[in-house]
């Protein structure tokens, strides 16, 4: 009986400090958003040449998690354009905020500049990342991505030549 009680009192010291005045640990989660990128998604819609290309992207972040509430985030974009004319530049790339059919201001950036990828067949595919993001805009993208869209930029439509509404994985 007298071990029995030594580990009832070892095991109340152990559930006490264990309580809601510990810390939790630092986690990171990588939730991935995707979405099909068209001309005709684009306020207003391509018209012209550029009008028959299409594409996906897929953006995945990289979230610190500290007791629930998201600490640090950053995001990787992967591109995928075809049916383009040869030799369309792609300037910039980047989410907005705006649901479908409302044009918004830039959100997150990719950091692509003009002349760094020019689709010489009409197809092609890059990847941008880790950009860093705040961890506000991170949350609120994970919780409304229909809010949210990603559009890539030509010369002849600076604008936004394609574009298409986040939708979480």
């Amino acid at each position: 009986m007298k071990r029995f009680s030594v580990f009832a009192i070892a095991l109340s010291y152990f559930a006490a400090a264990c309580g809601g005045s510990s810390t939790t640990a630092p986690s990171a989660t990588n939730p991935s958003f995707t979405t099909t990128l068209s001309p005709a998604n684009e306020v207003p819609a391509i018209a012209g040449a550029e009008a028959s290309g299409s594409g996906t992207v897929t953006v995945t972040f990289d979230t610190t998690v500290n007791a629930g509430n998201i600490t640090a985030a950053t995001a990787t974009f992967n591109v995928t354009l075809s049916g383009f004319p040869p030799n369309t530049p792609i300037n910039i790339a980047h989410i907005h905020p705006g649901a479908a059919g409302v044009n918004g201001t830039v959100l997150v950036n990719t950091g692509l500049a003009a002349g760094q990828v020019v689709l010489a067949n009409g197809s092609g595919s890059f990847t941008r990342g880790p950009i860093t993001m705040t961890p506000e805009v991170a949350q609120a993208i994970i919780n409304t991505p229909e809010n949210y869209y990603f559009n890539v930029h030509s010369t002849t439509n600076p604008g936004g030549v394609a574009r298409g509404q986040l939708h979480r994985q």
